[in-house]
């Protein structure tokens, strides 16, 4: 009895062992954003880029899951640049730069980035300027848009052979090259790796080890990417070391004393107003140039939609809250508008005391009439920010109620002036007679 009930201990568990159900394999789930179709009215957000934390192959895995978009895949326009030989080439140096270090020394690889690069320039949810997109959110440790501006990858030196050939692909970008395959493309990722965002979005192609994707709907067709590129390019400090329009622009001019400059990221940021957190009125670092000014306010500005920046060069004209004063607002150096939800972003300085290479920068004149002066003493020229002075060669430094020697514009009636006499009109003249045509005679 006692044997028996022993082989029955031990016979049992093996039975249970051997005919044991089969174990099924539980796939893991990836947490994902939802899928959500954006209206036109409403801007597609930025946000700063995060991973799964799977392994690179359960990440080639869940890719691989992903249908690409049965939607059709439409070119871009082409993007040509302009603005000032200074700005193209910081341009040049920005596009150059996240092609190689995104895509490595590899011209086919390197065309689609060049192109994600120029499509996110003109669509209203990103940055109006070449090097705005690239370094958007490199002032993070994490979370950059281009993993290369904040991940200590440009430590990291390619040979002047390189550089140049990804300069050549940057530059026929900017010149008006579109690479088709990527189509609309505003985001991709390397294929061992899962963005957050990857699932909410359109996956159009994948080129070699990347994929590339389009915002859903609206948003991610060609009449969506309407955006002005805004022709002021910041100098960037990160790549002052090997680019060279980036090594001058860093450093502004030196003041009288000979102090250095400062760069666009190591200047001071101010608070936003107390009435307006998206609002700024700041005094400008005086050791910035003009040219910076732009690049400045974009990182002031940071991801904000809406942002406003008003800046004084001067602390003592800056006010401490938003006014319509007439002189306080004449004085304003430098501003800056950027409405995300309009697809608006413009950088604007006082063209009077800031020269700009394109009237386009300039800000418009504004009309202050005080009360104390007769609206018949207004004129066009004396508006501050018009470029007008410069042009129609108004000095600066008039005495206040001092007046021009008034132009002589022929053919213009000024009030004050006699109406012209009206001159006595000739009798007409009768027509002559004239006979019949005599006909041609031969020589």
């Amino acid at each position: 009895m006692l044997t028996a009930f022993s082989l029955s201990a031990v016979a049992i568990p093996a039975l249970i062992v051997a005919n044991a159900p089969p174990i099924i394999a539980v796939e893991q789930r990836i947490a994902q954003a939802p899928r959500r179709v954006i209206p036109p009215a409403e801007l597609p957000p930025v946000e700063p880029i995060a991973f799964v934390a799977v392994s690179p192959d359960d990440a080639q895995t869940f890719n691989a899951s992903i249908p690409f978009s049965t939607a059709p895949n439409l070119p871009a326009r082409p993007f040509r640049i302009t603005g000032s030989e200074a700005d193209i080439a910081r341009a040049a140096d920005c596009l150059t730069a996240a092609v190689l270090y995104e895509a490595g020394d590899d011209t086919e690889g390197q065309r689609p980035v060049a192109q994600v690069v120029l499509n996110r320039v003109r669509h209203p949810a990103f940055p109006k300027s070449v090097c705005g997109v690239v370094f958007q959110g490199a002032e993070r440790r994490t979370g950059c848009q281009f993993t290369f501006t904040c991940d200590g990858a440009l430590r990291r030196r390619y040979s002047d052979a390189a550089w140049e050939r990804a300069r050549a692909v940057a530059t026929a970008a900017l010149k008006g090259y579109v690479d088709k395959s990527v189509g609309t493309a505003t985001h991709y990722h390397t294929n061992w790796v899962v963005p957050y965002w990857s699932s909410s979005l359109d996956k159009i192609v994948e080129i070699k080890t990347h994929l590339f994707f389009r915002w859903t709907g609206w948003w991610g067709t060609p009449p969506a990417f309407r955006g002005r590129y805004l022709g002021a390019e910041p100098a960037i400090a990160k790549l002052a070391s090997i680019a060279p329009a980036h090594a001058e622009g860093a450093l502004a001019d030196a003041a009288n004393d000979g102090e250095a400059a400062a760069s666009i990221e190591t200047a001071a940021l101010p608070a936003p107003t107390a009435a307006d957190p998206d609002s700024f009125l700041v005094t400008l670092d005086p050791r910035l140039a003009p040219a910076q000014w732009s690049g400045w306010a974009l990182r002031l500005c940071g991801d904000r939609p809406y942002c406003k920046v008003l800046a004084w060069t001067d602390a003592a004209e800056t006010p401490a809250t938003a006014t319509t004063d007439a002189r306080t607002m004449e004085r304003v150096a430098f501003s800056y508008l950027r409405d995300n939800a309009r697809g608006f972003d413009k950088a604007l300085w006082n063209c009077d005391r800031f020269e700009r290479p394109d009237l386009a920068q300039c800000m418009k004149a504004r009309v202050f009439l005080p009360s104390t002066r007769r609206a018949d003493d207004f004129r066009l020229e004396m508006l501050p920010g018009s470029g007008l002075r410069s042009a129609l060669g108004v000095r600066p430094g008039i005495a206040e109620g001092a007046r021009e020697p008034v132009l002589d514009l022929g053919g213009v009636r000024r009030r004050g002036d006699p109406p012209p006499e009206k001159a006595e009109q000739p009798a007409a003249a009768k027509p002559p007679i004239v006979g019949p045509a005599r006909p041609p005679q031969s020589p």
